[in-house]
């Protein structure tokens, strides 16, 4: 099938007083979202496979999300910090009762950045000491603390970071960060990154901060057994282990969690973007003894909006439906699906240097010549222009490089990943 679809020109000035924040605002108003698909002013419909930023984790205005927010603004809608609706109780039991035992104390905010900046405080206070390590092409958020462990981009001319801002090299298996092998990494870029870490620290380190699929810096699958050592490396020098699962949390790995995959467990855990199904919603989880580590010397993160009735009550609804629908599972099967769709595409466009993921999560690195690995900036930026005028709507990330982020709802169809797949295809053909 060839797709046909053009967007109409803008016929409103939708910038006049909306301040620029990152990339350039589409140039169609969307009226109605519904399951994976967004529907424009004129009717037309767009394929999501970016989950609205991989917040739709169920897919756009799930009947779920719409009677649970129904049933908040019949109830309880905010209270003072202080206060709790049964809701909040009920998701923070839910929750723990999901995760291994050491994970049981949560504190509910809005944002991934936000519970990270908690996260960050918290393992600060409870250890007593100030520095963070982060992994090169990391994003964690914008606030200070997550932006200074923050390295695919939005880092520079904003002046100093948070003291204490250590990095280690990302376990690039495509790109290896220390020239040292290719598609068959034995973590020695993690070994030489401890190293430095060792080297440049004064030996105030509080935690580390990782994320299961590094998503912004390009679709980074660590290999397998990395955490594994990461984990014994974090212990062998006290400092805690801190896993930003705003991305790769409740399902989308194919694995409830993405720290499942090794089988270890991390000192503090945080969860947004999945969780939330659409509505601000995040949680910092951390065991029971640095909870009361923290408490002792008494830890503050304190917002108007912690604990909010309403994103609690919405947040239940998401967790019922991916475990009473077997969205887990259902990731697994169709992400392999659609892992095995795009490699046909490599296997017929020389523009596709390397497909990766896990579940659904997946990335197309595009490159102008799969032997020199050169990016493909202007390629990709015309291929993603095309798909979305043909009707789907992809996000590109991975920093210096050009990488498609295919993240469509955990309850895509495999008529849905098909209808995508012959867009892509098409927009290839056309352009390379």
């Amino acid at each position: 099938m060839t797709y046909v679809q053009e967007p109409p020109s803008p016929t409103i000035s939708f910038e006049k007083h909306l301040l620029h924040y990152g990339r350039d605002f589409s140039d169609e108003l969307i009226v109605r979202a519904n399951g994976s698909y967004l529907y424009t002013e004129d009717g037309r419909a767009i394929l999501d496979f970016s989950s609205g930023q991989m917040c739709a984790t169920i897919g756009h205005n799930h009947p779920k999300i719409v009677e649970a927010l129904a049933k908040a603004g019949q109830t309880v809608i905010h209270l003072d910090s202080t206060m709790l609706s049964p809701d909040v109780v009920d998701l923070a039991n839910r929750l723990c009762k999901l995760l291994p035992p050491p994970l049981s104390k949560v504190q509910f905010l809005n944002t991934g950045g936000e519970a990270n900046e908690a996260a960050i405080r918290l393992a600060k206070i409870a250890t007593g000491r100030f520095e963070i390590i982060g992994m090169a092409g990391s994003w964690h958020g914008t606030t200070t603390g997550a932006a200074s462990t923050t390295y695919a981009h939005g880092r520079k001319k904003y002046g100093p970071v948070m003291p204490g801002s250590l990095a280690i090299p990302a376990p690039n298996c495509y790109r290896c960060p220390i020239r040292h092998c290719v598609n068959q990494c034995d973590m020695a870029c993690l070994d030489v990154g401890f190293e430095m870490i060792d080297a440049t620290s004064v030996g105030e380190e509080a935690a580390l901060i990782v994320e299961p699929v590094q998503s912004a810096g390009g679709i980074v699958v660590p290999p397998q057994g990395y955490f594994a050592h990461l984990r014994e490396l974090c212990d062998q020098r006290d400092i805690l282990l801190i896993f930003d699962e705003a991305q790769t949390g409740l399902g989308r790995t194919g694995q409830l969690f993405g720290f499942e995959y090794e089988g270890i467990v991390p000192d503090i855990l945080t969860l947004s973007k999945t969780l939330g199904g659409g509505l601000p919603l995040s949680a910092v989880i951390t065991s029971h003894a640095v909870a009361e580590a923290a408490k002792r010397k008494g830890f503050s993160h304190y917002t108007s909006h912690a604990s909010d009735p309403l994103t609690a009550t919405v947040g239940l609804a998401v967790v019922e439906v991916i475990i009473n629908e077997k969205l887990t599972e259902r990731a697994a099967d169709i992400g392999q699906y659609l892992k095995e769709r795009l490699c046909e595409l490599k296997s017929r466009h020389e523009a596709i240097g390397d497909v990766r993921g896990r579940g659904l999560i997946l990335g197309v690195e595009i490159v102008t010549d799969r032997k020199t690995k050169e990016p493909g900036h202007e390629l990709i930026t015309a291929l993603s222009e095309r798909c979305y005028q043909l009707g789907l709507n992809i996000n590109r990330v991975g920093g210096p490089h050009s990488v498609w982020r295919l993240a469509p709802p955990l309850n895509i169809s495999k008529k849905e990943v098909d209808q995508a797949i012959e867009i892509m295809d098409q927009a290839l053909t056309e352009n390379c």
